[in-house]
Formats: structure tokens, sequence, C-alpha cells
């Protein structure tokens, strides 16, 4: 992360979130306001991570087959051939992903969720490692679409990037100068092959009954908040615990404590959540309803002292 820093200036809890998303195999949405950033994230991960990569533009008359592919006749062979589409790489950006119909929206659920696409009754399966980092504008209405409840339930966390500090503005306009270029040339410290074993080293790591019982009980908490219209899902279970053993990873433990899925819960199951209507005139947020939840649900304590073999 500390090279992907050089291009993403102040964003260190940004990219950690992006990365424990890397490490526990989920998918990323990114929503925050223009020019903060988004697309660089994602590239930026791309090429440090030496992930092949590509990006499709959503816009209201982008087609599902533009995502995912089609057959096209071959006058020399007088066959059908696949063209594969761009879902076919490594790390796809999805930018501006409400921009487009939800017909469009929906090519990208079969990817997301099972690493494959189907084209005329064919199933295609996705390159290992397969990641997609979707990015939103949460201001601007009139053109877009929202996202339904199935599609923000197949994204693994949902990040927010934010205004820089005036340091932190100041040190990136002079980066700038200095390096006499638009963007930062980033190194290439890995490859897809060590993504897939980082994943792997996550499906070692051991968490107690207490702490699963503790992200049962924050999930559940949704589900019964008067503030809350719809709750989250069972998979927002599955995405909070996925990303608390990423954390044990990135931290060098073999275990998750109570910390883990406390720190993640917001980013894992506030979009996964629908407020009630009347409350969207007081201008509050998941966000915030989650934060209340996790204060309120009583934290575990663990003794666990062991830590990764280096």
């Amino acid at each position: 992360m500390r090279e992907i820093g050089r291009a993403v200036v102040g964003k260190s809890d940004a990219l950690e979130l992006v990365m424990l998303a890397v490490l526990a195999g989920g998918h990323v949405l990114v929503e925050d306001l223009p020019g903060l950033g988004k697309t660089l994230l994602a590239r930026s991960f791309a090429t440090t991570l030496g992930l092949d990569f590509r990006r499709i533009q959503f816009t209201p008359d982008l087609l599902p087959s533009d995502v995912t592919g089609t057959p096209l006749y071959d006058r020399g062979t007088g066959a059908m051939v696949f063209h594969p589409g761009p879902v076919f790489t490594h790390l796809l950006l999805a930018d501006e992903i409400n921009r487009t119909p939800p017909k469009t929206q929906a090519a990208l659920l079969e990817a997301m969720a099972e690493s494959q696409v189907t084209v005329d009754g064919e199933t295609r399966p996705l390159a290992d490692p397969f990641l997609v980092i979707a990015t939103a504008n949460p201001v601007e209405y009139e053109g877009t679409y929202s996202l339904p409840e199935a599609q923000l339930d197949r994204f693994q966390l949902r990040v927010r990037m934010g205004y820089l500090t005036a340091g932190e503005e100041l040190a990136m306009l002079r980066d700038r100068i200095d390096r006499a270029a638009p963007e930062a040339v980033l190194d290439t410290l890995a490859g897809p092959a060590d993504v897939v074993a980082w994943r792997a080293v996550v499906e070692r790591v051991e968490i107690d009954d207490d702490l699963l019982e503790y992200a049962v009980a924050l999930v559940g908490a949704t589900r019964d908040h008067p503030q809350i219209g719809i709750g989250a899902s069972p998979r927002g279970g599955l995405a909070l615990v996925q990303l608390a053993r990423a954390r044990a990873v990135l931290d060098g433990r073999d275990y998750v404590v109570p910390e883990d899925v406390k720190h993640l819960a917001v980013p894992a199951l506030a979009h996964r959540v629908s407020l009630r209507p009347e409350l969207w005139v007081r201008e509050m947020s998941t966000d915030d309803v989650l934060r209340e939840i996790v204060d309120s649900v009583g934290t575990p304590s663990t003794r666990r002292t062991a830590a990764l073999p280096s």
C-alpha cells in the first residue's frame, strides 16, 4: 500500500479497505464525489499488483454485450466467434456504474457472484483473481439509475474517500510539480499468482465462535433497528467475517480479534441496509446508523496472542 500511496495521496484508510477486499476475494463500491481519485485508486492497484486492467465507462446507451462480450460472424470460417468483453480481466473498473440502465448493471451480477459469464448458453470462466471496483457519484441523480439491493449486496464493502486535508492537498500539488508528469509511475510488486496465494492464507485464519456470534449479532441488529427498513442479508455476515480474516493477515496474525470485526462493520454492512423513507428528509445516512449499532452491540474479549510465521 505504500507504493500505491505514492499516487493516491492521503487516503490510507481507503487503500487499506480496498486491499482487504483484494485479500478477501470480494468486490468494492467506491462511492464519492467526482475528482477525488476513485479511478486513480483502481488503476494504481492494478499496476502495483501486476493485474490485467480494463475500464468500462458506464453510460445510458451501454448494452450488456458491451460488458460480457458477444459472438460475431467470422466471414473467413463461416462460424460465430465469441469476442470477449472487458469483463475478461483481473481488475475491472466499472466507472460510474449508476449511469447505466439496470439491464446492463445486471450483466455484472453473474460475473461478480460466480466469476463467470454465460453468453448464448455457453458459460465461460473469468480470470483468477477477478475483482470489480465500481465507482458511483452519490449526489447527481439526473440520468442515473440507483443500484438495486441485489446489486449492492454483491459488493463486499463500500469505500468513501473524502476530501484531502489542506496539508495533503498541498503535498499533492508539490509532488505533481516535482515529478513533471500527470501521474506517478508505480512499480509492479506482485502478480496474479501472488494474489491467489494471499487469498489462500486468508482461508487459514482462525476465528473463534464468540467472534462469529458477534458478527451475527451485528447483522441481526440491522434487522431489528427501528430506523432500518431492510436489514443486512446473510451475505453481509459472510463478507464481514472474511474481511476480518483478511485484516488479521494484513496485521500479521493467524487469528481474528474483536477489533477486526468492529472496525469493518460499517464498510461491510452500511450499503446493504435501507433506512425507513421518513428518515431520508432528516439526511441521516446508513453509515451513521451502523455506527450506532456498533456502539450498542457488546464486544467480546479475546486472549489470543499467536501471530503468523514470517
